[in-house]
């Protein structure tokens, strides 16, 4: 069942599982993904939390606890999401020793309602690294223009992150570059590089269902021809950019001293479109020092049909980039849908966020004892 997740785990690729809940933890299945699947990592998000704790399972008795100490909601909230991280994270634990500190990592995000405030995302983001308080944490920062700064800014504190919600080549680029500044600020403070990891979550399948979206109503062979395509050749780009970034001088001086690459992880790698085979975005996104977080259905479909035949992203940047020019000449702007990709991917968080809170709250009424 996993020759195809060993050969794409061979090929250089880090398989992480987009999804965590607490019945994954006590019941042993995320120990078996770990040890049959090749899964080196743990990503989670808002959306995911709110599934988990609102499908109740094995949540019972902290909330019980909890709506007897009479805490605030959003305590409850982060009480409840950093102990399923803290738990993944000593699973993961012996993966993250294994591999010198790259994998055996689980995220978690800061609220995303702090999205496009600096300071605030800079203090959640410390707050949470001290909740957690594993080594093989990733604080998830969005990659909104509030975000870079806060990047640099948590990265020059030692802490590391994964950035999430990025769409756009340029933002991309941003991003890399508030890395290296961070790693410029911790060296200058006298701190570890060797000890700080980052990852840059560059989202996929969503690139598709909106240009494909447009393409359906432009209609015509040209149209058809490019369904499906602009998510792969914007990935592909985004590598590309990597591997510029990555072998500049200002990354070889903090190479020298002990720093780590950060690498590309493929995001919303779960195919949309049913018309599209359900190993898409694992098969044709493969390359050395890459992370694919996949929920569970697309881990499975790629153990049981994936087909690895190695590097499907080097070597095809020209491709890629013509892709993206013919989008152009159709009349699709590529800055128009990534930005409103970002803006949407904020706002689905945010929505995740509120539903879990009014939920989880709901829940706390319901267990609080009776007033006296």
């Amino acid at each position: 069942m996993t020759d195809a997740l060993k050969r794409l785990s061979d090929e250089g690729v880090a398989i992480w599982l987009d999804d965590l809940s607490r019945k994954r933890i006590t019941s042993g299945n995320l120990a078996e993904l770990i040890d049959s699947s090749h899964v080196v990592g743990v990503t989670t998000n808002p959306s995911i939390f709110q599934k988990a704790i609102s499908g109740g399972d094995g949540y019972e008795q902290q909330l019980r606890d909890l709506a007897v100490r009479r805490v605030t909601v959003e305590e409850a909230v982060r009480m409840i999401t950093t102990s399923d991280v803290r738990d993944a994270a000593d699973i993961l634990r012996p993966v993250f020793d294994a591999t010198g500190g790259q994998d055996g990592r689980v995220s978690i995000e800061v609220d995303p309602r702090l999205a496009h405030d600096t300071e605030a995302t800079v203090a959640e983001a410390k707050q949470l690294a001290w909740l957690v308080d594993r080594p093989n944490t990733f604080i998830k920062i969005p990659a909104t223009r509030a975000g870079l700064p806060a990047i640099t800014e948590v990265i020059g504190l030692g802490i590391s992150v994964n950035v999430t919600l990025i769409f756009s080549l340029e933002r991309y680029r941003e991003v890399m570059t508030a890395y290296l500044a961070g790693l410029e600020k911790a060296k200058a403070a006298g701190l570890d590089l060797s000890k700080i990891r980052s990852v840059a979550s560059f989202f996929v399948s969503r690139v598709d269902t909106e240009i494909d979206k447009r393409l359906a109503k432009l209609g015509g062979d040209e149209a058809d021809r490019l369904r499906g395509r602009a998510a792969l050749a914007n990935a592909r780009l985004a590598y590309q950019a990597f591997e510029e970034v990555f072998s500049s001088d200002r990354w070889a001086a903090l190479d020298k001293a002990g720093a780590h690459k950060q690498r590309p992880l493929w995001a919303s790698t779960g195919v949309k479109d049913p018309a599209y085979k359900d190993t898409l975005y694992v098969d044709e996104l493969v390359a050395p020092g890459t992370v694919n977080t996949m929920p569970e259905a697309t881990l499975e479909a790629t153990a049981a049909r994936g087909e690895i035949t190695g590097d499907t992203v080097r070597g095809r940047y020209e491709e890629a980039r013509a892709d993206l020019d013919a989008l152009a000449r159709l009349g699709i702007s590529y800055d128009e849908v990534v930005q409103l990709l970002e803006d949407e991917g904020v706002e689905k968080f945010e929505a995740s966020w509120t539903d879990l809170l009014t939920s989880t709250e709901a829940e706390l009424k319901r267990l609080a004892p009776a007033e006296a």
